[in-house]
């Protein structure tokens, strides 16, 4: 249904743009001095007689500009507080954490290299508050300023929704693809919290196809290697052929960010 909808959205889309070219061509205007969008003029809006009445509406050009303007991060699914984490904003407060940190910068420097071969991703472990999502995002960010196409992906909130839609194969597909397919894809917390057979088979499907595709990943996670063999070796085992030039474990208390004056 969803996907009829947003078929029936674009036909009407076009038939506006044609009705306006049309309509701009029985006027006389088929010519303009616009500097970059001879359909709006540059005006970012479009208008179209609708039932005898004048309504206009976004030019496709305004949402583009909106994209590069926001570096991408909303169409990531990130927030605006996310999008001003990076590699400078970092302050590694131990030895183990500033590793880390050059772990993440040695990866986002050699990504444009690496973005097509078997091991193309990053996975930070390591417990709660020692600053793996943090880099995960700065690496995400300083990807889409250079026009890389990123999916931010909080594991327990998406998987609470796959689940959700799995009676509606068509909605189920949709929302699969969206983190299968996508050029970057930052998987935030992987597996946290208590895991079900259906969450490892959702996971699998997704790192699986882009395992056999080559589709770079950035992971963070509170679970070491091993225990991610645990859970599953299948789905582990794929992510460690990807990740193992870029991985990092950090345990211990000392290294939470939250207890560092303790």
């Amino acid at each position: 249904m969803e996907r009829k909808r947003k078929q029936a959205d674009g036909a009407k889309e076009a038939t506006r743009v044609t009705d306006h070219l049309q309509q701009r061509k029985e006027n006389g205007q088929s010519e303009n001095f616009s500097r970059h969008c001879k359909l709006c003029d540059d005006t970012s809006w479009i208008e179209v007689r609708v039932d005898k009445r004048t309504c206009a509406y976004r030019c496709e050009c305004y949402t583009k500009s909106q994209s590069d303007k926001n570096d991408g991060w909303k169409e990531a699914g990130l927030t605006l507080e996310s999008s001003k984490l990076n590699f400078k904003n970092f302050e590694p407060w131990n030895p183990k954490i500033l590793d880390m940190k050059d772990m993440a910068t040695k990866y986002y420097q050699a990504f444009d290299k690496i973005k097509n071969t078997r091991q193309n991703s990053i996975i930070l472990c390591g417990n709660s508050g020692c600053g793996k999502t943090h880099l995960c995002i700065a690496i995400a960010n300083n990807l889409m300023k250079k026009k890389k196409k990123v999916i931010y992906m909080p594991y327990r909130d998406v998987i609470i929704s796959i689940k959700q839609n799995m009676l509606d194969a068509e909605a189920y597909s949709i929302t699969l693809n969206k983190y299968k397919k996508v050029e970057v894809l930052l998987i935030d917390d992987l597996f946290k919290g208590q895991i079900t057979k259906s969450d490892v088979n959702i996971m699998f499907e997704i790192i699986n196809y882009r395992y056999m595709n080559n589709l770079p990943m950035i992971i963070s996670t509170e679970l070491t290697i091993k225990k991610l063999i645990d859970i599953d070796e299948a789905v582990a085992s794929r992510i460690y052929e990807m990740i193992k030039d870029y991985t990092v474990e950090i345990l211990g208390m000392e290294n939470n960010y939250r207890f560092k004056d303790i």
